[in-house]
């Protein structure tokens, strides 16, 4: 295992997309878990999916803050230079974790503009005032959409990976070049994450847990992709915040190539296949009260082709986490949809 290097208490931390699903719940476990630390969140609050569900996540946050000056929010984008030159020279963050960026795979398709705005540009700016105010610690969110159309599973951070199969994909490589070049030339010390299909309470609708379930609802038939013949390594929230916590305090030593630089995965290690994971929402939906008992399930089921830039199976090779960190994700599937189905229908007021 690795030493912690850097102590997260009494420190000043960035966190952007502090209003997404994932910085939301590493704001509050950092407050609870580290005495005298500041968090500074930057978030333009945009309206990809449901908004009332970032304000919820802010509510949140409030609530578990111990003082009145424990988090602040900007409400900007990480593309804006301004904001980000600002924000750095006035609150001079020791950690940063950028998790802002434009989510989806099938959006990005649609609308290309929003992720080179997002993960592109807002990338560098992060970067590049790094460079000019020096940090003990860059984390930043890649995805397990780098690796593509890869044939050798489980995926491994050893693994090439030159074959993005969508912009998202593309954009979150460029991130991990252009981090491992800074790292290089300016000795900022950065970690990369890759995130293995995110789920949980109050998650991001455009998922398909919260999709089918909303479409369910409301007696709509779901699509299941691939004929369900696709697989993911579903990764509960719990699980992949406390791989973020782990990894903030181990800024990394010099590489082999004179960069203070790592990649990691953050998945379950556990692919499930499509048509599993749907009867297993169906059970904890049922379980939960959200759906009745009686419900025609196979009635509101459709098996359609794959869509461009999905791929069949996503699967993690974990074991440089484990080795590093003496941690690998381990909440299972049944256990993180039952939070999921009991948030939902508290949430929803079912």
């Amino acid at each position: 295992m690795l030493d912690k290097n850097i102590d997260l208490s009494d420190k000043r931390i960035l966190v952007t997309g502090a209003a997404g699903f994932i910085g939301a719940n590493l704001v509050i476990e950092l407050m609870e878990r580290f005495p005298g630390c500041r968090i500074l969140g930057i978030d333009n609050v945009n309206n990809y999916y449901d908004v009332g569900i970032k304000e919820y996540r802010l509510d949140r946050i409030a609530e578990a803050a111990n003082e009145d000056d424990q988090f602040e929010l900007v409400r900007g984008s990480i593309a804006d230079r301004d904001i980000i030159d600002r924000v750095f020279e006035e609150f001079k963050p020791e950690v940063v974790v950028n998790l802002a960026a434009q989510a989806g795979v099938r959006y990005s398709i649609e609308n290309p503009d929003a992720y080179m705005e997002a993960n592109m540009i807002g990338f560098y700016n992060i970067l590049e005032a790094c460079r000019h105010n020096p940090v003990e610690h860059l984390v930043y969110a890649s995805s397990s959409s780098v690796y593509g159309s890869n044939k050798k599973i489980p995926y491994s951070v050893e693994d090439k990976v030159d074959n993005p199969v969508s912009l998202y994909a593309a954009t979150k490589k460029s991130n991990e070049l252009l981090a491992h070049a800074y790292s290089k030339l300016y000795g900022i010390p950065s970690t990369g994450l890759r995130f293995f299909t995110v789920y949980g309470p109050a998650g991001r609708p455009d998922m398909a847990y919260f999709g089918f379930t909303n479409k369910l609802i409301k007696g709509e038939t779901i699509k299941i992709f691939n004929y369900g013949n696709c697989k993911r390594d579903f990764t509960f929230v719990d699980d992949i915040v406390e791989g973020v916590v782990n990894v903030m305090q181990v800024a990394p030593s010099e590489n082999e190539n004179g960069a203070r630089y790592k990649v990691y995965n953050i998945g379950n290690n556990d692919p499930v296949n499509l048509l599993d994971f749907v009867d297993i929402l169906q059970q904890e939906l049922i379980s939960a009260g959200v759906l009745p008992e009686d419900y025609d399930f196979d009635g509101h089921k459709e098996l359609v082709p794959m869509q461009p830039g999905d791929v069949e199976i996503t699967y993690a090779d974990v074991s440089a986490l484990e080795e590093d960190f003496g941690f690998k994700p381990s909440t299972s599937l049944r256990d993180g949809l039952r939070a999921f189905a009991k948030w939902y229908k508290e949430y929803y007021r079912i």
